[in-house]
């Protein structure tokens, strides 16, 4: 037994101990061990008997929570087991709430905490109502545009498309259960100026030589419909304006620095997904030979980024705007959009997107590895080499290594030791087989 999300020890009972209870209750339950101490080692209680009949009244009299209680044994020192089941409404110490995430233990305040009691009444953030807005405050155009786009995507009837503003918004369940005041989800998407009522609801895009060196910016702002079609254009006109050629047969050729369907999909789940509540816009930094797409929020819980490498449920994070993008075919609703990524960047011979969550941030970064950006970071040739290959080959194998560098197997071996775990990473069976891809799981030295 260790501790972990579902575990805590304690050496004694003191009142500090009702913030992990709380804690356990508020997230997803765990057990909390009286007379064991943080290196897991058994140490006893002396009033054990008189903290099994105490603690589970004084718990339910400060919680409310009542939770099980036992004496267990060992080596003859007897210690507590306080289970603790999770419970469906928010769980407050003294007006305070307490949230056991990972192995520690948070005080939920600010958006974490309005966020937190949101999801306890089964509401979302984006569905919060808002007062004093109507349907008359909101914008004819983008309503317009938002039909247009719909009725491509065959994702709304006739019926609904032929109706009015309101009736639109009532189709889109865009209304609170009062059916009187429009959910902040509709302020975002169709409202002139949302910033007015909902801070930092806009897009940074900034033009970076290095990390130090911003050449020129843009901010986008208005509703969210127009600010992704904004973006789009900037990013395709302004941050990476396509490389023209030309064929044997004189046919024009367009290749962007990055695929355009993966910079759409990137950029549409900062949209849906971002954490609206932290008021700080979402920020995309364009380097020559990557994209990085910034904003603030959180994967569901329990997830880690490897779940957005494979097939995965949809669980928007706003659920009522993705909701709405959905209907106007900007994105899928079967959690399809990460994988899009991937493909695209495959299809167009880029390295892996990596997908980053450290909260409250999450990331997404393009990388197209060029050998002037190899160069400058002072790379051995044989290096870019071997790094360019696996970009347009997908993977490389010691043998293949001997053949473009022109080495001996030892030296092979050597070059590609070097380079697992910073630019590379082994793939499939170990041994003679092995080959190596680029590693995308995580933000290297790119």
């Amino acid at each position: 037994m260790a501790e972990s999300q579902h575990i805590e020890w304690k050496e004694s009972w003191h009142d500090k101990c009702l913030k992990w209870v709380s804690g356990f209750a508020n997230a997803q339950g765990g057990t909390l061990y009286i007379g064991i101490d943080d290196n897991g080692v058994v140490k006893g209680i002396n009033n054990a008997r008189k903290l099994l009949e105490d603690l589970p009244n004084q718990i339910r009299d400060v919680l409310g929570v009542m939770p099980d209680v036992n004496i267990e044994t060992k080596d003859g020192l007897e210690y507590l087991e306080i289970i603790v089941e999770p419970y469906p409404f928010p769980i407050s110490l003294r007006g305070k709430y307490y949230y056991r995430s990972g192995s520690t233990l948070q005080e939920l305040k600010g958006a974490a905490l309005t966020k937190f009691l949101l999801e306890r009444q089964g509401k979302k953030w984006d569905g919060v109502p808002v007062p004093n807005i109507s349907v008359e405050d909101l914008k004819d155009s983008t309503f317009s545009a938002f039909k247009i786009k719909a009725e491509k995507s065959n994702r709304l009837s006739t019926e609904d498309l032929e109706g009015n503003n309101k009736e639109l918004l009532e189709s889109l369940n865009l209304y609170a259960d009062n059916d009187t005041m429009l959910k902040r989800a509709a302020v975002l998407l169709f409202h002139p100026n949302p910033e007015k009522y909902i801070t930092g609801a806009s897009i940074k895009i900034g033009f970076f030589e290095d990390d130090d060196d911003l050449k020129y910016q843009d901010e986008i702002k208005g509703n969210l419909l127009e600010q992704a079609e904004e973006a789009l254009d900037l990013l395709k006109t302004k941050y990476d304006k396509a490389a023209i050629s030309y064929t044997d047969d004189g046919a024009r050729e367009e290749k962007f620095t990055f695929p355009q369907d993966a910079v759409r999909e990137a950029l549409l789940n900062a949209i849906a997904h971002k954490d609206y509540s932290s008021g700080i816009p979402i920020q995309i930094s364009v380097y020559n030979n990557k994209i990085i797409f910034w904003n603030e929020g959180q994967l569901p819980e329990n997830w880690t980024v490897d779940r957005l490498t494979e097939k995965h449920p949809s669980k928007p994070f706003n659920p009522d705007i993705a909701n709405t993008l959905f209907r106007a075919g900007y994105i899928e609703s079967w959690g399809r959009g990460t994988i899009k990524i991937i493909n695209a960047c495959k299809a167009h011979k880029i390295a892996p997107p990596i997908f980053a969550n450290t909260a409250p941030d999450f990331q997404v970064t393009l990388i197209n590895y060029t050998k002037e950006a190899l160069v400058a970071k002072g790379l051995k040739p044989e290096f870019i080499t071997i790094i360019l290959y696996v970009q347009e080959h997908q993977s490389i194998s010691n043998t293949i290594v001997q053949e473009i560098c022109k080495v001996a197997k030892r030296t092979a071996t050597r070059y590609l030791t070097d380079l697992d775990g910073q630019y590379l990473v082994k793939s499939g069976t170990i041994g003679a087989g092995t080959t190596y891809v680029l590693k995308g799981d995580h933000i290297g030295p790119a």
